[in-house]
């Protein structure tokens, strides 16, 4: 279970340090912004929808390590995914901190995911990790008002 911690903040510590899909793509057809007025974590997320899948994904901005890595895989994830796959990220990843989801639960690119499961030991940090996926339902959900769940 050691080795597995230690894998787990390896990915984080390395989504951090070298976010995937940072910055603004040229064409979005969504948009969304997230900010979490409790720790400062601000985040724009673009996404680029054709024929019902994500094509292209990218987000701008700042906050604590866990919020960027969070970001960072779960574009890594978005890229390439149908909404209805993005849409069963988002459950699986809510459920994963929130409830007893068990890493075997996800499914091919978001086994990646689960290096976030530590953060439910610290309930305080679990807005960190949830803020950019509540950003990204916003913005699939074309919301205008800023994400600050």
């Amino acid at each position: 279970m050691a080795d597995l911690k230690r894998l787990y903040q390896e990915i984080i510590l390395d989504h951090n340090k070298s976010p995937r899909n940072f910055g603004k793509i040229s064409h979005p057809t969504h948009k969304a912004e997230g900010y979490n007025p409790l720790c400062g974590d601000r985040y724009t997320l673009y996404l680029q929808v054709e024929g019902g899948k994500v094509v292209d994904v990218g987000f701008e901005g700042a906050g604590c390590a866990i919020s960027k890595s969070s970001a960072s895989l779960m574009t890594s994830c978005l890229k390439g995914s149908t909404l209805k796959e993005a849409e069963d990220m988002f459950n699986n990843f809510h459920r994963l901190l929130m409830e007893d989801a068990k890493p075997e639960d996800f499914p091919g690119k978001q086994c990646k995911i689960v290096a976030l499961q530590g953060v439910k030991e610290f309930p305080t940090r679990i807005k960190c990790a949830t803020l950019v996926w509540h950003t990204m339902k916003s913005a699939l959900e074309g919301k205008a008002e800023v994400s600050t769940e």
